[in-house]
């Protein structure tokens, strides 16, 4: 799987741009701070996933001044071209194209391109609260099952019905509301427990490929990963009997919004006992070792976006990421020197919102305009 050519408007500090990545291997988009190469990695992210790998609301996605924002992908897939087109829009949702014809289901969507990002946020995996690894597991099970994305949605949906009731009673259950609560609580159980099963099932699968990952980064120290739930048995039993409980606080207590991904090094909490080293190795290691799982489960390799990596990790750390970067297209930004040993197939340089990128064998652009694509 690679990305043949990606085009964007009015998305962030760029008005149009362009760039046309090296089918294998390392394309450099290089530039300083701020100049918006950040801003073409989660351009890719979202024609993957209609999210924001920043955690960004999509409203901020939207070039200043404007109502709507658009992002373009031309997509080889095993062979299969793949056109992929989505709107950003400052309100609602934008409209999806999938090979010119119009999505109404996100679900259908999310998952014709697939992605694995790292960015130097992602040692908030390890060290920062639990929701950053439930996300990670949630978009994990999205890319090796696109159909589970329903279920995650089903889940948001119930969970957000269910609070809503909650906070409305204000601690007192109302005749009446006992059913509305059944029918939310059946809900929620069905999709949490459909969610936490293969959260579960993925965790396993990922053990052996995230240590292999972090030898590989030069780790020593055996890695552990264990799934907590946060309530037992049943599902729906818990929900019936955290009931009382829920309508005092307003909110849901058990399922899969509370569970608990752990970390562990030689036995030691990575979260609190680990190196700074350490934990951006083992975050690293978690983005390699679950695209190496869905490249496995897949049969294609997703992209790869690196963005500003080698600027985190200390010289061996950087060596021995760029020994290891597996086979595929990779996406790579950086402001600064990346290692010297590290093999570049392609570059593009990013200033103030333009890309100056050149098109394969100097092929017009669509506009008829050859090379320079400018942001304003």
């Amino acid at each position: 799987m690679y990305i043949e050519h990606l085009a964007v408007w009015d998305y962030r500090n760029f008005g149009r741009a362009e760039l046309w990545p090296a089918q294998e291997g390392v394309t450099l988009l290089a530039g300083p701070n701020g100049s918006g190469k950040t801003n073409l990695l989660e351009a890719v992210g979202y024609a993957a996933s209609l999210r924001s790998f920043r955690a960004s609301p999509t409203a901020s996605l939207v070039r200043a001044g404007c109502q709507q924002g658009l992002v373009s992908a031309a997509v080889r897939r095993d062979g299969r071209a793949l056109q992929l087109e989505a709107e950003v829009l400052v309100s609602g949702r934008g409209r999806l194209r999938l090979n010119r014809q119009a999505v109404r289901r996100p679900e259908d969507f999310v998952g014709a391109l697939l992605v694995t990002v790292f960015s130097p946020d992602d040692i908030e995996l390890v060290k920062g609260g639990p929701q950053a690894r439930r996300d990670y597991l949630d978009a994990m099970i999205v890319a090796l099952s696109p159909k589970l994305a329903l279920v995650a949605a089903n889940l948001e949906r119930a969970l957000r019905q269910r609070n809503a009731l909650l906070r409305s009673a204000g601690g007192v259950l109302r005749p009446g509301m006992e059913g509305v609560l059944d029918v939310w609580d059946d809900k929620v159980a069905e999709a949490g427990e459909a969610l936490v099963t293969a959260r579960e099932q993925l965790v396993m699968a990922l053990v052996p490929e995230v240590e292999a990952a972090y030898r590989e980064l030069g780790g020593r120290e055996k890695v552990e990963l264990h799934y907590e739930r946060s309530w037992d048995g049943a599902l729906l039993d818990a929900l019936r009997t955290s009931r009382a409980l829920d309508l005092r606080r307003g909110v849901t207590g058990a399922g899969p919004q509370r569970d608990e991904l752990h970390f562990c090094l030689d036995g030691l909490v990575a979260r609190m006992q680990a190196s700074q080293g350490q934990q951006r190795s083992l975050a690293l290691a978690l983005r390699l070792g679950g695209h190496a799982l869905v490249t496995r489960r897949q049969g294609t390799v997703p992209v790869l976006l690196l963005d500003d990596v080698f600027s985190e990790l200390d010289g061996r750390r950087s060596a021995a990421l760029a020994a290891c970067l597996p086979p595929g297209q990779v996406l790579l930004t950086a402001a600064g020197a990346v290692p010297a040993d590290l093999s570049v197939a392609a570059a593009a340089e990013v200033s103030a919102g333009s890309v100056f990128s050149s098109p394969p064998g100097g092929a017009h652009g669509p506009d008829g305009s050859e090379g320079v694509r400018d942001g304003s």
